[in-house]
């Protein structure tokens, strides 16, 4: 199976000084995911989690929302090069790369029209490239934010403030790459229930959802999504097609991420570092200080 890091060599320079020496690389590989045998799309991933991954994906696209709907996710035999083709369309000979995953539906769960139809590309970067058009991404949700949990969740502004160093502690490639984004589920009590790591921010998401959806957890209507860079309008959209209340980042929101926070009731913070944050909706979540002044 594909590694997560790789070794090799560099030519280092520190004031002045030159050296050679082995550096840690984190492995960047594509992953092809199919739904019921058809290609659906290829993202740039760190490898590990794959099914998770791959999961997580389909429950952002409306497909997936229960771990029952969910038949199984296999690795495609023979997905490299030099394999022949078998009856359908799969390679059947050569060495397995493990970077074709194909996800089979339980009997009677729908495939949308738009996911047999599109056929596109995701980087990690962007994560939406492809996309035909903004609307194509405003999946209805499967989950109402507002209603989603008794009591509704509220977390404290400390409690949040302490979210980026436990997410930064649980890193562990980052702390040989330095090269990697993280997603982690928090508590509001700030209790950590997962994390994963990729090279794509918008992956990271999808291991953390899709390792949910397999345990049967979702919605994730008492929990908190934490994400290690920004927050850009599909990482809104993957929690709330998860039924998360609360996303925070650590670094700025995008206007169409607070536009869609806005319309469907998420909590969105970003800016969170150190004691400071800035919320940009949701606020009635958050314990505040009621005596706050407006500027």
């Amino acid at each position: 199976m594909g590694r997560v890091t790789e070794r090799r060599r560099v030519i280092r320079i520190r004031d002045g000084a030159v050296s050679s020496r082995p550096d840690t690389l984190v492995v960047e590989e594509p992953l092809e995911i199919r739904l019921n045998g058809k290609s659906l799309a290829i993202t740039m991933r760190t490898p590990g989690d794959d099914f998770a991954l791959a999961a997580g994906f389909l429950v952002s696209e409306g497909v997936l929302a229960r771990a029952d709907e969910l038949a199984n996710i296999v690795y495609c035999a023979g997905a490299t090069s030099g394999g022949a083709l078998g009856p359908d369309g799969e390679q059947t000979t050569g060495g397995n790369s493990y970077n074709v995953v194909d996800v089979r539906l339980a009997a009677g769960v729908a495939v949308p029209d738009l996911t047999l139809e599109r056929n596109f590309y995701t980087t990690s970067s962007c994560g939406l490239c492809g996309k035909a058009s903004l609307d194509a991404v405003r999946t209805t949700a499967r989950w109402s934010l507002e209603a989603a949990a008794e009591p509704a969740l509220r977390i404290a502004p400390e409690t949040l403030a302490g979210l980026p160093d436990r997410l930064r502690a649980a890193q562990r490639v980052f702390d040989r790459t330095g090269g990697l984004h993280a997603a982690a589920l928090f508590t509001a009590d700030g209790e950590l229930l997962d994390v994963r790591e990729d090279v794509g921010r918008h992956n990271a998401v999808d291991k953390v959802v899709g390792r949910a959806l397999q345990d049967g957890r979702l919605p994730l209507s008492s929990c908190v999504l934490m994400v290690s860079g920004r927050a850009s309008f599909e990482l809104a959209q993957k929690a709330v097609m998860a039924g998360i209340p609360v996303l925070a980042a650590v670094s700025a929101p995008s206007s169409l991420a607070v536009d869609l926070a806005v319309e469907s009731g998420l909590t969105l913070v970003g800016f969170l570092r150190g004691k400071s944050m800035n919320v940009y909706a949701g606020a009635h979540r958050l314990a505040l200080d009621t005596t706050a002044s407006a500027d």
